[in-house]
């Protein structure tokens, strides 16, 4: 993997690339909210590996090793933003054929990113991602800033965002558990997703219920499919990786034979 930069809106993005056939699908990694590059683990190296693609992998404005957000405060549409800045890092790295597999906030934006460029995106992978605010979720953030507060999750973060920590935890809480943020909804985008998707989901996700799965599923206009796994919760590749790799290798492959 080749560890390089790319400005985008005048900031530095950090990504790794492993590119080896311009004629194959790219697989484009999305980080959940707290997370960067490095902690995907090996998990994108053994899709890779299995399917012959490319793969990219990026922090986010804020995170691991890109530049540190101007802010900590994030508008309503921060996510639908995010699309657009992926947008702009396929099309100045020119990766062809993209396949997405984003995880939570990353699920989403790979959503929106798919409705917003149609014609840009190969396929969906959604991994416990959201379309609308949900108690629960409300819960999950809350329980996450409790952690936050009174154990030592702030050090550990910082071995991945060094002193961007403060400020990343804090962009995602508040905007989260903001009450005209509770409106929150893109179903509206969803019937302009065309390209093949499967969404993942643990059963016992912490962070979203099976309505996140069901209803994007009714809305998008591609071919669909989803997984739901019993006795898992909000991260399926960390807690079951074999069973999602399986899942995405025959998603994956499908796209070639239809």
């Amino acid at each position: 993997m080749s560890n390089q930069i790319i400005e985008v809106n005048h900031q530095k993005i950090y990504f790794e690339y492993q590119y080896s056939d311009k004629h194959r699908a790219s697989l484009v990694f999305l980080h959940d909210s707290l997370v960067s590059t490095e902690l995907w683990r090996d998990f994108p190296q053994k899709l890779s590996q299995a399917l012959q693609c490319n793969v990219l992998v990026y922090d986010r404005i804020g995170y691991g090793k890109s530049d540190a957000m101007k802010t900590h405060i994030r508008s309503q549409n921060y996510m639908e933003l995010e699309a657009d800045i992926l947008n702009e890092i396929l099309s100045q790295l020119n990766v062809q054929k993209p396949i997405l597999f984003g995880h939570s906030d990353g699920g989403t934006i790979a959503l929106i990113t798919a409705a917003k460029y149609p014609k840009s995106i190969e396929a969906v992978i959604c991994e416990a991602g959201h379309i609308f605010v949900e108690e629960v979720t409300l819960k999950g953030v809350t329980d996450a800033l409790h952690a936050y507060q009174t154990t030592n999750l702030p050090q550990r973060l910082s071995k991945y965002h060094g002193n961007k920590v403060e400020m990343l935890f804090k962009a995602w809480t508040e905007i989260w558990l903001k009450d005209d943020f509770k409106s929150w909804n893109i179903e509206y985008l969803l019937p302009k997703i065309t390209c093949p998707l499967l969404f993942i989901q643990g059963e016992d996700d912490e962070y979203g219920t099976l309505d996140q799965v069901d209803k994007t599923i009714s809305k998008v206009s591609g071919n669909k499919d989803k997984f739901i796994i019993p006795n898992v919760g909000h991260t399926p590749h960390k807690e079951v990786p074999e069973l999602v790799l399986e899942k995405t290798i025959s998603f994956v492959t499908s796209l070639s034979t239809d």
